[in-house]
């Protein structure tokens, strides 16, 4: 059965180092997710998508800690934001231009919507092999080539953590009258330290999309979507939001988004400075490392054609030893039993998250060393 097997996971001795940011442990003061909690929407719990009372505050709250001027909670993950908001923001035939690192729902809403996507190729870090930012520049090369582009989607921060230049993007699409869309899904954690970079809410974007889930203590499937100016369309958003998700809502995944705001709202300073002191930990533990290399951690430098890195994400490369990256998974799970999120022939990608322990990453360091 299914839940044999997620039980036996979870009661092993595996560290987790990949979403859900929760990482399977009690976040402070994390409330209990029982069955109990699954109801509908009955007199008195409010509807997601026409919302009203308790479900409103969640908005408010989003909107409050983001500085987003709308926000609605997602309950059908990132996939059913960007959906939503390219198909809110454009016109059956119109062209968008897209940076070419991006989530296959993008393909998918440009398929679903009758979109002409047209693609921003990245330029490629030699020493990882990941996309580095997108080039502002490029960005207005393609806005001369397409003048007829009406939407503009940038994903920032990437799935390995490179964050792009917003502000400039966002500069050059206003300048053309047209909105940005930023699938931040990577970074609902950015905004609140100043070791991190800050949220695509207050870098220009017009739309951000972001996963609670990925990188903060929400169940999986809790995201955010944000509308950040007036040259958004606040009633076809919610219109295809409400054609998209479920109308049975679950009250499980909207307690956890109601959790995790509130838990943001009222401690975030605390978790980020014990977040941030981790990794500072981490970083002097592996500055002995000499086969093996973590991208913008110990020694290594942050590469030319990053504008911004979330130190959250741990690029593991080696290499120096002629070691792919499914190598070095296998080794970290079987001998150390540490599993990553993501593995690639270049690389392996480790997740943290502000619940992630003293104890784990001293667990990962040393892993490193041993190996290195």
């Amino acid at each position: 059965m299914l839940y044999d097997k997620v039980l036996d996971y979870t009661h092993s001795q595996t560290y987790p180092m990949h979403m859900p940011g929760h990482k399977g442990m009690s976040a402070p003061h994390a409330p209990k997710l029982p069955f109990d909690l699954d109801i509908t929407e009955i007199h008195g719990f409010d509807d997601l998508h026409n919302p009203s009372g308790i479900l409103l505050e969640i908005s408010s709250l989003a909107e409050t800690l983001y500085g987003s001027s709308k926000a609605f909670p997602l309950i059908n993950g990132s996939t059913v934001g960007i959906l939503a908001a390219i198909g809110a923001h454009t016109t059956r035939g119109d062209q968008i231009l897209v940076s070419r690192n991006n989530h296959w729902s993008i393909d998918n809403a440009a398929a679903l919507f009758g979109l002409e996507a047209v693609y921003i190729p990245p330029e490629i870090d030699e020493h990882t092999g990941i996309a580095m930012s997108v080039n502002p520049e490029s960005i207005a090369d393609y806005l001369t080539t397409y003048p007829d582009i009406k939407l503009i989607i940038v994903t920032s921060p990437s799935y390995e953590g490179v964050v792009s230049d917003l502000n400039a993007i966002a500069d050059i699409a206003h300048a053309h009258n047209i909105p940005l869309i930023v699938d931040s899904a990577h970074g609902a954690h950015l905004g609140f330290s100043k070791k991190f970079p800050p949220s695509a809410t207050s870098s220009g974007a017009d739309i951000v999309i972001m996963s609670l889930h990925k990188t903060l203590p929400a169940l999986t499937q809790c995201s955010l979507l944000h509308l950040c100016s007036n040259r958004t369309n606040t009633e076809e958003t919610k219109r295809l939001l409400s054609t998209l998700q479920t109308s049975s809502p679950s009250y499980v995944l909207m307690t956890s988004i109601d959790y995790c705001l509130r838990l943001l709202d009222t401690q975030h300073e605390s978790l980020f400075r014990a977040y941030e002191k981790n990794l500072a930990r981490f970083d002097q533990s592996i500055m002995e490392l000499s086969n093996l290399s973590v991208l913008c951690h110990g020694t290594d430098v942050k590469p030319h054609g990053f504008f911004d890195f979330d130190p959250g994400k741990l690029v593991i490369c080696a290499k120096k030893a002629a070691k792919s990256g499914f190598e070095l998974a296998d080794i970290l799970r079987f001998d150390y039993k540490i599993e990553v999120e993501r593995t690639t022939q270049d690389y392996t990608l480790a997740m943290t998250s502000i619940c992630d322990t003293a104890e784990g990453f001293e667990r990962l360091a040393q892993a490193l060393i041993e190996m290195d």
